[in-house]
């Protein structure tokens, strides 16, 4: 059995509570770095962008349509331009001025035509672009609320960060000035249990919160003072003081 002095088994207390906090502040930190609201930031942002992204595409596209259209319309109108300087300098049969006229004609209605074309298209274009800005506002607004958030959270972590290199700071010169050997213990004991040592109390194991029963609390009274005895539930030391009976 291991065996250390009970003044030296009481500094495992104060061991413990280091460790206590160490293991509270891990938690405060996994909390943080767990927040549901990053997540949630996180999915509407995707969200978001694909819809972004699409409006983005519908916006690319109704300008390509765009100047494709305004291509045709200039098409048109440079041809009608050339036959007009030709109907102007009344050279050529009559039969043939009069079938450049039609043609003229013609080519004005067809350019009419794409100029409506056209003109549906830059309306639309524009409803896609107020589409697309509002999307772009909602994206902005959801990084704005992600990065107030991550700021929050990275200060909080950071001061917790802090924190623990203090109290580690704490235990390891602590720890130092204990006994190796119930050391070596205390620490093969809260790495299989979670809880290295506590308080055994009136019969209460401060480790499981529960009372001995008459049988492990005989056991324990057998034990020399400088005995290393253990909780039978928790499996944690228990540290016993002039009162723990």
């Amino acid at each position: 059995m291991a065996k250390a002095a009970p003044a030296e088994q009481l500094k495992l207390l104060e061991l413990q509570g280091l460790d206590a906090r160490l293991k509270s502040l891990a938690g405060r930190r996994k909390v943080l770095e767990t927040d549901p609201r990053i997540a949630d930031l996180q999915d509407a942002l995707n969200v978001a962008n694909g819809e972004l992204g699409a409006a983005k595409m519908a916006v690319h596209d109704a300008e390509a349509e765009l100047r494709r259209s305004e291509a045709d319309v200039e098409q048109v109108a440079s041809r009608i331009e050339r036959d007009e300087a030709r109907l102007n300098s009344g050279t050529g049969l009559s039969k043939d001025l009069v079938a450049l006229q039609s043609d003229i004609a013609s080519l004005n209605k067809r350019r009419s035509d794409l100029e409506d074309v056209e003109l549906e298209i830059l309306e639309r274009l524009d409803t896609l672009r107020e589409r697309q800005a509002a999307q772009q506002a909602i994206v902005d607004d959801i990084q704005g609320s992600f990065a107030g958030i991550r700021a929050e959270l990275d200060e909080a972590i950071a001061e917790i960060a802090a924190e623990e290199t203090v109290v580690r700071g704490q235990r390891a010169a602590f720890a130092e000035a204990l006994d190796a050997g119930m050391l070596a213990v205390y620490e093969k004991t809260i790495a299989k249990r979670g809880v290295g040592a506590a308080r055994l109390f009136h019969g209460k194991s401060e480790g499981s919160g529960m009372m001995l029963s008459p049988g492990d609390l005989a056991e324990v009274k057998a034990a020399a003072d400088d005995d290393i005895v253990f909780c039978p539930d928790s499996g944690c030391i228990l540290v016993r003081s002039a009162e723990w009976n």
